[in-house]
Formats: C-alpha cells, structure tokens, sequence
C-alpha cells in the first residue's frame, strides 16, 4: 500500500522547505523523509548513514527531526519519475513520507502539497507547484497565484500550519 505522502515545494532555493518538512516530522511517528536534488547527467538514491549525517546537511535536519528513514534523490530531469518511484517503494513501509523538491512533487502525486517563499519572487519552474498547492507558508507577503481553496500562513505562524496539516492529513486518511 502506498504511504501517505506530503510534497513540500517552494518558489527558491532557501525558502524554507526543509525548516517546514522538519516541524511536520517532530509531530509525526514512523514517517520518513525523501530530499530532491535535480542533477544534470545522474541519477542514484543515497541512504548511506555516513554521508545522510554530513553536518549541515538538509538530510542531516531531516533525520534530527525525527524521520524514521531519509533518501537523498538525485535525478536528471529524464529520470526523475523512475528515480522517485524507486524511492517511494523503499520507504513504503512507513506511514508516510514527506518529499522535498518540486520536480519530485510533480511526479509523486502527494495527498498535500505545500507551498513555502521566503519572499514574493517565484523561480518559473515553481510556478505550477504554486498552483497545487494546498497550503502556502510564506514571510513577508504571499506569492501572486495562490489558488483559491489554498489556506495560507505566515512563516512566523508555526502553530498554525503545523496545526492545519497535521488535520489534513486526518481528514485525507479518512476518505481513503
């Protein structure tokens, strides 16, 4: 059975993805974690513990924060499903994953999609994780081209954001 899954997107690099990702896992038990990077020529999943705890690594946060396992994707963007898919079905024993990245987003299908800008400046390519988005954490103001049904936060609302995935998650398990 496939795990619950949360993508956490954001309009740059530095928005604050991983900051929210680890808020979320100290408040859920046995969920992993899957950290995105998009490469040019490679693709590989790193679980090696050794190199997943490299001090000031978003892996390392991840795994502090409490996720029970965390993958390291690295994917060139014609590989990306492939390499997600895999991964996905290496952590399916979990009761769920959070995923970091917007290209990974866009091919895993998440049950929630989180949004996260550290400020009003949208790269392109984030453009349509924007528009899935059914929270959008942001600092000073929010981002252009939030959709309607999206329930939006600030930054400095942890409470808040924390509070309202945690019931989405609640309320999404129940239809399933």
């Amino acid at each position: 059975m496939r795990p619950f899954i949360i993508g956490i997107g954001g309009a740059h690099s530095k928005a604050g993805k991983t900051e929210v990702a680890c808020k979320l896992l100290k408040k859920l038990a046995c969920w992993g974690a899957i950290k995105f990077t998009k490469t040019l020529l490679y693709s590989s999943i790193v679980d090696t513990p050794d190199v997943l705890r490299e001090e000031d690594k978003d892996t390392r946060r991840l795994l502090d924060a409490g996720a029970r396992s965390v993958l390291w994707v690295k994917s060139a963007p014609h590989e990306v499903r492939e390499t997600i898919e895999i991964a996905l079905e290496r952590l399916s024993h979990l009761n769920g994953i959070i995923i970091e990245g917007n290209s990974a987003i866009d091919v895993s299908k998440p049950e929630i999609v989180v949004f996260v800008s550290k400020n009003e400046e949208i790269k392109k390519s984030a453009e349509r994780i924007l528009k899935k988005a059914d929270v959008v954490i942001f600092d000073t103001n929010p981002p252009d081209g939030i959709p309607e049904y999206a329930k939006k936060f600030n930054i400095d609302d942890e409470q808040g954001y924390i509070n309202f995935i945690l019931r989405l998650i609640k309320e999404k398990q129940k239809l399933d």
